[in-house]
């Protein structure tokens, strides 16, 4: 999914998790409608139905 976005947003996979990661530590958000749209796109793609309130139950198996 993310590397599906960077190739989107034409840039490589790590420049855009360091730009996720730095607009966080601002309490930034990152991406803008546009890209948020496209997001939602391709979690329809990958059937992704993960949101943030999963991160923290997820288990390795």
């Amino acid at each position: 999914m993310l590397k599906a976005l960077a190739e989107y947003l034409d840039m490589p996979l790590g420049e855009l998790v360091e730009g996720i990661v730095l607009h966080s530590f601002d309490g930034k958000a990152p991406f803008s409608a546009e890209t948020l749209a496209k997001i939602e796109q391709l979690k329809d793609v990958y059937g992704l139905e993960l949101t943030a309130a999963d991160a923290h139950a997820l288990e390795e198996r």
